[in-house]
């Protein structure tokens, strides 16, 4: 029994540690907005739309196939990832979400939300987790953990980061 409980809680605490970085307090965003997202991943690629909306102090996110499926929903709450809805967790998205807030947080706050961050004229970068590249702007692309590429192209003008 002791072994399971010390198996658990290192399981427990590997898994907080892998938690995407979040910033000091939420950035300021256009929102609402909406963006295709393009996932390249051992040369095989999905789409996806992605919704992100302000309700009251939190974020929601919403990312659903292309026939409107809903493939992860979160929300934002007080530096906390919470599920919103009966979606089953969605790692991936949720890293996802993290990198892309991350990338929209607009230069002049990135100091002080992310103090790990470094930004290079087109590119930013939080350690080696995430790498932002803004050369091909209004797309952005990200590079995340597990050779995962995303692209990313708003669908409304109100995205400029």
């Amino acid at each position: 029994m002791k072994r399971l409980f010390a198996l658990l809680f290192t399981v427990l605490l590997a898994a907080c540690a892998a938690q995407a970085p979040l910033p000091v307090g939420l950035p300021t965003l256009a929102l609402p907005s909406q963006w295709h997202v393009e996932r390249e991943q051992a040369g095989q690629r999905e789409d996806a739309l992605l919704i992100v909306q302000r309700e009251d102090s939190a974020l929601r996110w919403s990312m659903m196939d292309p026939l409107g499926i809903p493939q992860a929903r979160q929300r934002l709450v007080d530096g906390q990832w919470q599920a919103d809805g009966l979606l089953p967790p969605n790692p991936q998205a949720r890293e996802l979400f993290a990198a892309l807030l991350f990338a929209l947080t607009p230069e002049a706050e990135l100091a002080r939300r992310y103090p790990e961050a470094r930004q290079q004229g087109m590119l930013r970068q939080l350690g080696t987790r995430w790498v932002v590249d803004y050369r091909a702007a209004p797309r952005l692309e990200l590079q995340l953990p597990g050779g995962l590429h995303y692209r990313i192209s708003p669908l409304d003008q109100g995205n400029r980061p």
